[in-house]
């Protein structure tokens, strides 16, 4: 089985379940610094976060201890809040989403949940895959790594 993001349709497909997600406010590529989510062929590379609470919040793929709610969120309000769980993707194919300056996983592109306020269905992102915290939580207890990925516009 594999993950298929249709980022026109900001939804993710997963073993007969459908979700919601929001990709890049910029739209697609590859380049780093863009602030766009990758198209192609990817994979899940690694799986983090098993057993924290829903909302739990990451700094740099390490949970914080916080839990994420609204009072939190306007204590900080420029943070870009990855959430509950973290699947880090890496690309597949060299020289567009692999190596380089096109390297997905060197970009540190996310399928990870987000906070109440962010919209789905709809781009605001800064690259990643955002997801709301029940739906991320399902997905990766589904999810075993290395599982294939591909996004596509």
């Amino acid at each position: 089985m594999s993950i298929l993001i249709d980022a026109s349709k900001q939804f993710l497909a997963f073993g007969g379940k459908v979700y919601p997600v929001s990709t890049a406010k910029n739209g697609l590529g590859e380049k780093n610094g863009s602030f766009c989510t990758p198209r192609g062929r990817h994979i899940v590379r690694a799986r983090i976060g098993a057993g924290q609470p829903l909302g739990a919040v990451f700094v740099r793929r390490r949970p914080t201890g916080e839990v994420w709610t609204p009072e939190l969120h306007a204590r900080y309000p420029g943070r870009d809040w990855m959430l509950t769980r973290i699947l880090w993707l890496s690309g597949k194919q060299p020289g567009f989403n692999r190596l380089g300056d096109v390297d997905t996983m060197r970009r540190v592109i996310y399928i990870h949940g987000t906070h109440d306020f962010a919209e789905m269905g709809k781009p605001g992102s800064h690259g990643c895959i955002r997801m709301r915290n029940e739906d991320i939580a399902e997905l990766f207890d589904l999810v075993p790594p290395y599982t294939p990925v591909e996004i596509k516009p």
